[in-house]
Protein backbone atom coordinates (compact mmCIF):
# COMPACT_ATOMS: atom_id res chain seq x y z
CA UNK A 1 0.00 0.00 0.00
CA UNK A 2 1.19 3.53 -0.78
CA UNK A 3 1.51 6.27 1.81
CA UNK A 4 -0.54 8.50 -0.50
CA UNK A 5 -3.58 6.23 0.02
CA UNK A 6 -3.40 6.70 3.78
CA UNK A 7 -2.93 10.46 3.41
CA UNK A 8 -5.88 10.76 1.02
CA UNK A 9 -8.13 8.98 3.52
CA UNK A 10 -7.04 11.12 6.48
CA UNK A 11 -7.37 14.34 4.50
CA UNK A 12 -10.88 13.40 3.42
CA UNK A 13 -11.79 13.20 7.11
CA UNK A 14 -9.86 16.32 8.16
CA UNK A 15 -8.91 18.49 5.16
CA UNK A 16 -5.63 20.41 5.62
CA UNK A 17 -7.53 23.60 4.73
CA UNK A 18 -9.26 23.35 8.12
CA UNK A 19 -6.03 23.76 10.11
CA UNK A 20 -5.15 27.00 11.87
CA UNK A 21 -2.68 29.45 10.32
CA UNK A 22 0.08 28.62 12.81
CA UNK A 23 -0.20 24.88 12.25
CA UNK A 24 1.88 22.52 10.10
CA UNK A 25 -0.36 19.50 9.62
CA UNK A 26 0.34 17.15 6.72
CA UNK A 27 3.27 15.11 5.45
CA UNK A 28 6.38 16.50 7.15
CA UNK A 29 8.90 13.82 6.20
CA UNK A 30 8.58 11.20 3.49
CA UNK A 31 7.49 10.52 -0.06
CA UNK A 32 3.78 9.98 -0.79
CA UNK A 33 4.71 7.20 -3.22
CA UNK A 34 6.64 5.15 -0.69
CA UNK A 35 5.26 1.77 0.39
CA UNK A 36 3.98 1.34 3.92
CA UNK A 37 3.35 -1.96 5.68
CA UNK A 38 2.70 -0.89 9.27
CA UNK A 39 1.64 2.36 10.95
CA UNK A 40 2.66 3.69 14.37
CA UNK A 41 0.20 6.13 15.96
CA UNK A 42 1.18 8.65 18.62
CA UNK A 43 0.02 11.92 20.12
CA UNK A 44 3.52 13.41 19.80
CA UNK A 45 6.41 12.53 17.53
CA UNK A 46 9.44 12.53 19.81
CA UNK A 47 12.74 10.69 19.41
CA UNK A 48 11.62 7.72 21.53
CA UNK A 49 8.64 7.23 19.20
CA UNK A 50 10.92 7.20 16.15
CA UNK A 51 13.10 4.62 17.93
CA UNK A 52 9.98 2.54 18.51
CA UNK A 53 9.07 2.81 14.82
CA UNK A 54 12.54 1.58 13.87
CA UNK A 55 12.34 -1.33 16.33
CA UNK A 56 8.88 -2.41 15.15
CA UNK A 57 9.50 -1.87 11.43
CA UNK A 58 6.85 0.86 11.09
CA UNK A 59 7.62 3.04 8.08
CA UNK A 60 5.16 5.80 8.92
CA UNK A 61 4.30 7.61 12.14
CA UNK A 62 0.92 9.32 12.27
CA UNK A 63 0.90 11.83 15.11
CA UNK A 64 -1.55 14.45 16.26
CA UNK A 65 1.08 17.11 16.97
CA UNK A 66 3.52 18.01 14.18
CA UNK A 67 7.17 17.75 15.12
CA UNK A 68 7.94 20.86 13.04
CA UNK A 69 5.85 24.03 13.35
CA UNK A 70 8.27 26.49 11.77
CA UNK A 71 11.01 26.15 9.19
CA UNK A 72 14.27 24.58 10.31
CA UNK A 73 17.50 26.30 9.26
CA UNK A 74 19.91 23.65 10.49
CA UNK A 75 19.97 19.88 10.91
CA UNK A 76 22.89 19.42 13.29
CA UNK A 77 21.07 17.46 15.99
CA UNK A 78 21.25 20.13 18.68
CA UNK A 79 17.48 20.11 19.35
CA UNK A 80 15.03 17.27 19.78
CA UNK A 81 13.16 18.49 16.68
CA UNK A 82 16.29 18.27 14.52
CA UNK A 83 17.15 14.84 15.93
CA UNK A 84 13.68 13.47 15.21
CA UNK A 85 13.64 14.73 11.62
CA UNK A 86 17.21 13.59 10.98
CA UNK A 87 16.60 10.10 12.40
CA UNK A 88 13.34 9.71 10.47
CA UNK A 89 15.02 10.63 7.18
CA UNK A 90 17.99 8.38 7.87
CA UNK A 91 15.70 5.41 8.53
CA UNK A 92 13.20 6.12 5.74
CA UNK A 93 10.33 6.73 8.16
CA UNK A 94 7.55 9.07 7.05
CA UNK A 95 6.14 11.57 9.55
CA UNK A 96 2.56 12.69 9.09
CA UNK A 97 0.66 15.04 11.43
CA UNK A 98 -3.09 15.62 11.63
CA UNK A 99 -3.51 18.43 14.13
CA UNK A 100 -5.90 21.38 14.27
CA UNK A 101 -7.69 20.11 11.17
CA UNK A 102 -8.69 17.05 13.23
CA UNK A 103 -9.59 19.37 16.12
CA UNK A 104 -11.97 21.24 13.82
CA UNK A 105 -14.15 18.46 12.41
CA UNK A 106 -17.40 17.14 13.85
CA UNK A 107 -16.08 13.63 14.55
CA UNK A 108 -12.62 14.70 15.67
CA UNK A 109 -10.65 15.28 18.85
CA UNK A 110 -13.34 17.15 20.77
CA UNK A 111 -16.03 14.65 19.88
CA UNK A 112 -13.79 11.96 21.39
CA UNK A 113 -13.56 13.96 24.62
CA UNK A 114 -17.32 14.44 24.66
CA UNK A 115 -17.89 10.74 24.05
CA UNK A 116 -15.49 9.83 26.87
CA UNK A 117 -17.35 12.12 29.29
CA UNK A 118 -20.75 10.79 28.22
CA UNK A 119 -22.02 14.01 26.64
CA UNK A 120 -25.10 14.00 24.43
CA UNK A 121 -26.25 16.33 21.64
CA UNK A 122 -22.67 17.32 20.80
CA UNK A 123 -22.23 20.29 18.46
CA UNK A 124 -19.45 22.67 17.46
CA UNK A 125 -18.88 25.40 20.05
CA UNK A 126 -17.41 28.00 17.68
CA UNK A 127 -18.24 27.26 14.01
CA UNK A 128 -15.79 28.55 11.43
CA UNK A 129 -16.50 31.31 8.92
CA UNK A 130 -15.10 31.58 5.41
CA UNK A 131 -15.14 27.88 4.59
CA UNK A 132 -18.28 27.77 2.46
CA UNK A 133 -18.63 29.16 -1.06
CA UNK A 134 -21.46 29.23 -3.57
CA UNK A 135 -21.41 28.12 -7.19
CA UNK A 136 -23.92 29.42 -9.72
CA UNK A 137 -23.96 27.93 -13.21
CA UNK A 138 -26.26 27.84 -16.22
CA UNK A 139 -27.10 24.57 -17.94
CA UNK A 140 -29.28 23.65 -20.94
CA UNK A 141 -32.39 21.92 -19.63
CA UNK A 142 -31.42 18.67 -21.35
CA UNK A 143 -28.34 18.32 -19.13
CA UNK A 144 -29.52 19.63 -15.75
CA UNK A 145 -29.58 16.24 -14.00
CA UNK A 146 -26.19 15.27 -15.43
CA UNK A 147 -24.48 18.45 -14.23
CA UNK A 148 -26.25 18.58 -10.88
CA UNK A 149 -25.38 14.96 -10.10
CA UNK A 150 -21.74 15.56 -11.04
CA UNK A 151 -21.57 18.53 -8.65
CA UNK A 152 -23.11 16.54 -5.82
CA UNK A 153 -20.79 13.61 -6.43
CA UNK A 154 -17.79 15.98 -6.24
CA UNK A 155 -18.86 17.22 -2.80
CA UNK A 156 -21.19 20.17 -3.43
CA UNK A 157 -24.62 20.62 -1.91
CA UNK A 158 -24.07 19.55 1.72
CA UNK A 159 -25.76 21.63 4.43
CA UNK A 160 -25.74 20.18 7.94
CA UNK A 161 -27.61 16.87 7.93
CA UNK A 162 -28.76 17.36 4.33
CA UNK A 163 -27.03 16.53 1.05
CA UNK A 164 -27.74 17.27 -2.63
CA UNK A 165 -29.01 20.77 -1.75
CA UNK A 166 -29.48 23.19 -4.65
CA UNK A 167 -31.78 25.89 -5.99
CA UNK A 168 -32.86 25.73 -9.62
CA UNK A 169 -34.57 28.35 -11.73
CA UNK A 170 -35.42 28.30 -15.43
CA UNK A 171 -34.62 31.12 -17.83
CA UNK A 172 -33.28 31.98 -21.24
CA UNK A 173 -29.62 32.27 -22.17
CA UNK A 174 -28.06 33.82 -25.27
CA UNK A 175 -24.65 33.54 -26.88
CA UNK A 176 -22.92 34.02 -30.23
CA UNK A 177 -19.73 32.17 -31.02
CA UNK A 178 -16.95 33.60 -33.19
CA UNK A 179 -15.32 31.90 -36.16
CA UNK A 180 -13.10 29.83 -33.87
CA UNK A 181 -15.94 28.46 -31.77
CA UNK A 182 -17.48 25.01 -31.89
CA UNK A 183 -20.81 25.46 -30.07
CA UNK A 184 -22.78 22.52 -28.69
CA UNK A 185 -25.95 24.17 -30.08
CA UNK A 186 -26.34 26.94 -32.65
CA UNK A 187 -23.89 28.07 -35.32
CA UNK A 188 -20.89 30.44 -35.18
CA UNK A 189 -21.65 34.07 -35.99
CA UNK A 190 -25.35 33.84 -35.15
CA UNK A 191 -26.83 34.71 -31.77
CA UNK A 192 -28.44 31.64 -30.26
CA UNK A 193 -31.20 31.49 -27.65
CA UNK A 194 -31.37 28.47 -25.36
CA UNK A 195 -33.69 27.46 -22.52
CA UNK A 196 -31.41 27.00 -19.52
CA UNK A 197 -31.58 26.27 -15.80
CA UNK A 198 -29.69 28.30 -13.23
CA UNK A 199 -28.22 25.95 -10.61
CA UNK A 200 -27.07 27.32 -7.25
CA UNK A 201 -25.28 25.16 -4.69
CA UNK A 202 -22.83 25.53 -1.82
CA UNK A 203 -19.52 23.74 -1.33
CA UNK A 204 -16.47 23.80 0.99
CA UNK A 205 -13.70 25.95 -0.46
CA UNK A 206 -11.12 23.17 -0.23
CA UNK A 207 -13.09 21.16 -2.83
CA UNK A 208 -13.28 24.00 -5.36
CA UNK A 209 -10.86 22.55 -7.93
CA UNK A 210 -12.52 19.13 -7.81
CA UNK A 211 -15.99 20.63 -8.20
CA UNK A 212 -15.02 22.88 -11.10
CA UNK A 213 -13.44 19.95 -12.93
CA UNK A 214 -16.65 17.96 -12.42
CA UNK A 215 -18.70 20.90 -13.71
CA UNK A 216 -16.67 21.32 -16.90
CA UNK A 217 -16.63 17.59 -17.65
CA UNK A 218 -20.39 17.20 -17.17
CA UNK A 219 -21.45 20.41 -18.93
CA UNK A 220 -22.07 20.16 -22.69
CA UNK A 221 -20.97 23.70 -23.56
CA UNK A 222 -17.55 24.53 -24.96
CA UNK A 223 -17.35 27.55 -22.63
CA UNK A 224 -19.05 26.97 -19.28
CA UNK A 225 -20.56 30.04 -17.60
CA UNK A 226 -20.35 30.01 -13.81
CA UNK A 227 -19.97 32.41 -10.88
CA UNK A 228 -18.22 31.79 -7.55
CA UNK A 229 -19.22 33.62 -4.37
CA UNK A 230 -17.47 33.84 -1.02
CA UNK A 231 -19.92 33.29 1.86
CA UNK A 232 -19.72 34.55 5.42
CA UNK A 233 -22.01 31.78 6.66
CA UNK A 234 -20.80 29.65 9.54
CA UNK A 235 -20.04 26.02 8.76
CA UNK A 236 -21.90 24.25 11.56
CA UNK A 237 -19.84 21.06 11.19
CA UNK A 238 -16.39 22.67 11.23
CA UNK A 239 -14.95 24.76 14.04
CA UNK A 240 -13.33 24.91 17.46
CA UNK A 241 -14.43 23.13 20.62
CA UNK A 242 -17.68 21.29 21.26
CA UNK A 243 -20.55 21.54 23.71
CA UNK A 244 -23.05 18.97 24.89
CA UNK A 245 -25.13 17.86 27.83
CA UNK A 246 -24.83 15.19 30.49
CA UNK A 247 -27.74 12.78 30.71
CA UNK A 248 -28.11 13.68 34.39
CA UNK A 249 -26.90 16.84 36.11
CA UNK A 250 -24.12 16.49 38.70
CA UNK A 251 -22.82 18.61 41.54
CA UNK A 252 -19.59 20.36 40.58
CA UNK A 253 -17.41 18.23 42.85
CA UNK A 254 -19.06 15.04 41.60
CA UNK A 255 -18.40 16.07 38.01
CA UNK A 256 -14.74 16.82 38.73
CA UNK A 257 -14.35 13.29 40.15
CA UNK A 258 -16.04 11.99 37.00
CA UNK A 259 -13.77 14.13 34.82
CA UNK A 260 -10.64 13.04 36.67
CA UNK A 261 -11.53 9.36 36.31
CA UNK A 262 -12.63 9.38 32.69
CA UNK A 263 -9.77 11.56 31.43
CA UNK A 264 -7.09 9.89 33.60
CA UNK A 265 -6.15 13.32 34.95
CA UNK A 266 -3.55 13.49 37.73
CA UNK A 267 -4.81 16.87 38.86
CA UNK A 268 -7.46 19.38 37.77
CA UNK A 269 -6.89 23.11 38.12
CA UNK A 270 -10.25 24.84 38.33
CA UNK A 271 -11.94 28.11 39.20
CA UNK A 272 -14.42 28.70 42.03
CA UNK A 273 -17.65 26.72 41.85
CA UNK A 274 -20.61 28.76 40.64
CA UNK A 275 -23.23 27.06 42.80
CA UNK A 276 -24.94 25.61 39.73
CA UNK A 277 -25.18 21.94 38.95
CA UNK A 278 -23.21 20.70 35.96
CA UNK A 279 -25.39 19.79 33.00
CA UNK A 280 -24.04 21.60 29.94
CA UNK A 281 -20.33 20.97 29.31
CA UNK A 282 -18.01 22.70 26.82
CA UNK A 283 -14.77 20.97 25.84
CA UNK A 284 -11.66 21.83 23.84
CA UNK A 285 -8.66 19.55 23.58
CA UNK A 286 -5.35 21.31 24.11
CA UNK A 287 -5.09 25.05 24.68
CA UNK A 288 -8.70 26.27 24.56
CA UNK A 289 -8.64 29.51 26.50
CA UNK A 290 -9.61 31.45 23.38
CA UNK A 291 -13.05 29.81 23.53
CA UNK A 292 -14.08 30.93 27.03
CA UNK A 293 -16.44 33.68 25.81
CA UNK A 294 -18.15 31.24 23.46
CA UNK A 295 -18.48 28.68 26.27
CA UNK A 296 -20.09 31.28 28.53
CA UNK A 297 -22.39 32.53 25.75
CA UNK A 298 -23.49 28.96 25.05
CA UNK A 299 -24.45 28.51 28.70
CA UNK A 300 -21.74 26.02 29.64
CA UNK A 301 -21.76 25.16 33.33
CA UNK A 302 -18.13 24.07 33.02
CA UNK A 303 -15.43 24.42 30.37
CA UNK A 304 -12.97 21.52 30.14
CA UNK A 305 -9.70 22.36 28.42
CA UNK A 306 -5.97 22.84 29.10
CA UNK A 307 -2.99 25.20 29.18
CA UNK A 308 -4.63 28.00 31.16
CA UNK A 309 -2.36 30.75 32.49
CA UNK A 310 -2.81 32.19 35.98
CA UNK A 311 -4.44 35.48 35.02
CA UNK A 312 -6.74 33.81 32.48
CA UNK A 313 -8.56 31.95 35.26
CA UNK A 314 -9.99 35.29 36.47
CA UNK A 315 -11.88 35.62 33.19
CA UNK A 316 -14.45 33.03 34.28
CA UNK A 317 -15.89 35.73 36.61
CA UNK A 318 -18.26 33.24 38.22
CA UNK A 319 -20.14 32.69 34.96
CA UNK A 320 -18.77 29.20 34.42
CA UNK A 321 -16.13 26.88 35.85
CA UNK A 322 -12.82 26.52 34.03
CA UNK A 323 -11.38 23.02 34.44
CA UNK A 324 -7.80 22.63 33.19
CA UNK A 325 -6.93 18.93 33.02
CA UNK A 326 -3.60 19.23 31.17
CA UNK A 327 -2.75 19.24 27.48
CA UNK A 328 -1.72 15.61 27.15
CA UNK A 329 -4.63 14.42 29.29
CA UNK A 330 -7.16 16.30 27.17
CA UNK A 331 -5.92 14.78 23.90
CA UNK A 332 -4.60 11.36 24.92
CA UNK A 333 -7.54 9.48 23.38
CA UNK A 334 -6.78 11.01 19.97
CA UNK A 335 -4.45 8.06 19.40
CA UNK A 336 -7.37 5.62 19.62
CA UNK A 337 -9.48 7.96 17.48
CA UNK A 338 -6.85 7.88 14.73
CA UNK A 339 -6.57 4.11 14.98
CA UNK A 340 -10.34 3.75 14.55
CA UNK A 341 -10.53 6.23 11.65
CA UNK A 342 -7.78 4.43 9.74
CA UNK A 343 -9.14 0.96 10.55
CA UNK A 344 -12.56 1.83 9.05
CA UNK A 345 -10.92 2.25 5.63
CA UNK A 346 -7.93 -0.10 5.76
CA UNK A 347 -9.10 -3.22 7.58
CA UNK A 348 -5.95 -5.23 6.85
CA UNK A 349 -3.30 -2.56 7.47
CA UNK A 350 -1.16 -3.45 10.53
CA UNK A 351 -1.21 -0.62 13.07
CA UNK A 352 -0.04 -0.09 16.61
CA UNK A 353 -0.45 2.59 19.25
CA UNK A 354 2.81 3.84 20.67
CA UNK A 355 3.92 2.34 23.97
CA UNK A 356 5.72 5.60 24.77
CA UNK A 357 4.09 8.06 27.16
CA UNK A 358 4.99 11.29 25.36
CA UNK A 359 3.68 13.65 28.05
CA UNK A 360 6.57 16.02 28.92
CA UNK A 361 4.79 17.12 32.11
CA UNK A 362 5.40 15.07 35.27
CA UNK A 363 3.44 15.36 38.52
CA UNK A 364 4.91 15.25 42.03
CA UNK A 365 1.97 14.24 44.23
Amino acid sequence: MKLSQLIAHLETIAPPAYQEDYDNAGLIVGNPDQDIHQVLISLDCIEAVVDEAIATNCRVIVSHHPIVFKGLKRFNGKTYVERVVEKAIRNNIALYAIHTNLDSVLDGVNAKIGETLGLENLRILSPKHGILKKLVTYVPTSHVDQVRNALFHAGAGNIGNYSECSFNGDGTGTFKGNENSDPYVGVPGVRHTEEETRIETVYPANLESKILVALVLAHPYEEVAYDLYNLTNQHQQVGSGMIGELEHAMDAEEFLYHLKEKMHAHVIRHTTFTGRQIKRVAVCGGAGGFLLKQAISAGADIFVTADYKYHEFFDAEGKTIIADIGHYESEQFTQQLLYDLIRKKFTDLPMRLTSVNTNPVKYFM
